[in-house]
């Protein structure tokens, strides 16, 4: 197993919560009976030219545990030297044996360069998982051009 994968796996799991797993998507709307819905899936942007600004979209988290904690989603640059976008910590409860889902939106965030950014979730501000994001140009007829100038394991 890869360095990459092995941190993963020890990184998104504690003794009280597991989170299940993380969508980026365009938009999260609530519907009748609690069901959410999700609009424009994606894991990877690829434009005609950067920059580009995203007007919105959401980082939607499942957890599986209890207890109460605190939730943060952060985007890094693809050198992970700043933050491009900071969400508001937010409170979350799972109760016992149960579910929880939790939603970061983002609005206005520049992406200035292609490159792989970094989607990271902070429980109780310790890291507790990141998520590979790739940012690059694609040619007149939509196919994207691969940043090749980062290799990771």
């Amino acid at each position: 197993m890869s360095e990459q994968n092995t941190r993963s796996k020890t990184i998104n799991k504690t003794n009280d919560l597991e989170l299940l797993y993380t969508i980026l998507c365009d938009d999260v709307r609530l519907e009748v009976g609690n069901k959410l819905s999700l609009m424009g899936v994606f894991q990877n942007i690829a434009v005609e030219q950067l920059p580009v600004s995203l007007i919105k979209f959401a980082v939607v988290n499942q957890w599986r545990g209890r207890g109460v904690h605190l939730s943060e989603v952060r985007i890094l640059s693809p050198d992970r030297g700043r933050a491009i976008a900071v969400s508001q910590p937010t409170r979350f409860e799972v109760t016992p044996g149960g579910y929880a889902g939790n939603i970061s939106f983002f609005v206005n965030v520049t992406f200035n360069e292609p490159g792989r950014y970094w989607v990271q979730t902070l429980i109780d501000s310790n890291l507790f998982d990141e998520q590979p994001l790739s940012v690059m140009r694609a040619n007149a007829g939509g196919d994207a051009i691969e940043d090749t100038s980062e290799t990771v394991n």
